[in-house]
């Protein structure tokens, strides 16, 4: 991926390749101002003696990972997955709402618990959407400063349920075109998991299959829609589905409970999507949207592979793309720590004192550091987020585990806390 480039008054530049900026830092006409994502600021250079190009932020919404993509003139110059911790927040709410509750049913002295006073605001959505949406806007913000992008393209629309019902609601094009397929068969491989309904095979090209067979007044709904391998599918022919899986119970129970079942994560990315919209339109930028039919239409027709920053690189109008680089950045939502005085036991009571200290020894957890042991049992080379501890002995997580014990002489800061961790 090319690397950000700013002016000596921190205007945004046209990302240079690495070799580019390998050479300025050498040249000492550049430093490095941040590494994830990796920036350098010229030291002689200003925004106005510089002509730059238009770049778009692509941007693909997901209910654990967002796919995030910089797309100059069909050439994908920059792309990072964002792992969002939704599902993490959303347990530590139940944690703490279970405890409470706890509490009060022992008639202790807490506060009995207030009913019918509270009223969400008009738009609220839950904390554990909202952070998606806030990491979304965080990152959105940070690469307005750092790249000089002019446009932004959203997939808006995950399924297009509308045309699926009634696809002459936009005219009989749309239902005989390429793009009708596309859009029905994904919200069927999302809703059953991209596996035959009725045997699990994952690995064989799976079809479109009508639950209830169109030669008994079936229907061609998406709630009567399956998919299913070429033997299943065969095999079942024209038969009802209780008729087939009569030897398979447990099999005919899932798949109709299955067919009603609504899809979680679809449903929370579609709560945050308008809501997402909404607030990107207070960038000041003008604001593309697709759906994701389109967006895997166009993934399939270049023939790139399944990935979220690549889905985010083809949301709406997209011709030939050229991809410079297939390793994108990987960031991961860990946010800013807790703000709880004491930590507690299974029960809701203190069971440990929280030191008020944030930095020790310069380092504060969240930091990632670089540590190069030179003596003792733990020799090497560690590099991850660091946990601090007042003893000055960190905790080091890196990708092949957590490491322990380890001297803050020993750490170097790579990049200061920010409420993310990063990889590649």
């Amino acid at each position: 991926m090319r690397v950000f480039v700013l002016d000596k008054n921190r205007k945004p530049l046209d990302p240079c390749q690495p070799a580019r900026a390998r050479i300025l830092l050498k040249q000492g006409r550049a430093k490095v101002i941040r590494r994830y994502p990796f920036t350098i600021i010229m030291l002689d250079l200003e925004a106005e003696n510089c002509l730059t190009h238009k770049h778009q932020l692509k941007i693909d919404p997901g209910s654990k990972t967002t796919g995030l993509a910089i797309v100059q003139n069909d050439k994908i110059i920059w792309g990072a997955e964002l792992t969002h911790r939704g599902f993490q927040i959303k347990d530590a709410l139940t944690s703490r709402r279970q405890l409470r509750r706890f509490r009060r049913n022992r008639k202790t002295r807490y506060r009995k618990p207030r009913f019918l006073n509270r009223k969400p605001p008009e738009g609220w959505l839950a904390p554990s959407l909202m952070s998606r949406v806030h990491n979304i806007l965080t990152w959105t913000k940070k690469l307005m400063k750092f790249c000089p992008i002019t446009g932004i393209s959203q997939e808006l629309v995950r399924f297009d349920t509308q045309k699926m019902e009634n696809p002459e609601i936009s005219g009989v094009e749309y239902q005989q075109g390429t793009l009708y397929g596309y859009e029905l068969r994904e919200y069927l491989l999302e809703k059953w998991n991209r596996q035959c309904a009725y045997c699990g095979a994952a690995d064989t090209p799976l079809e479109i299959e009508h639950i209830k067979p169109l030669a008994k007044r079936g229907s061609n709904r998406a709630s009567n829609l399956a998919i299913a391998c070429h033997k299943c599918n065969q095999a079942k022919g024209a038969q009802e589905i209780e008729q087939f899986l009569s030897s398979k119970p447990s099999v005919l129970k899932r798949v109709l409970a299955q067919t009603k079942k609504p899809l979680a994560d679809a449903a929370a990315v579609n709560s945050t999507r308008v809501r997402l919209y909404n607030e990107l339109k207070f960038t000041g930028l003008q604001i593309e949207t697709g759906s994701g039919g389109l967006t895997k239409y166009n993934r399939c027709r270049q023939k790139l592979p399944k990935t979220h920053w690549l889905d985010a690189a083809n949301v709406g109008q997209v011709d030939n793309l050229r991809i410079e680089d297939y390793q994108p950045l990987l960031i991961t939502a860990k946010g800013h720590g807790t703000r709880q005085m004491c930590r507690t036991n299974k029960f809701g009571f203190p069971s440990r004192y929280v030191t008020r200290l944030k930095f020790v020894k310069g380092f504060q957890t969240g930091d990632i550091v670089n540590a190069i042991v030179t003596k003792g049992k733990k020799i090497g080379t560690y590099t991850g987020r660091v946990a601090i501890r007042k003893s000055g002995s960190f905790n080091i997580s890196t990708k092949n585990g957590l490491i322990q014990g380890i001297s803050h002489k020993y750490c170097t800061i790579v990049h200061r806390k920010d409420g993310y961790s990063y990889s590649f």
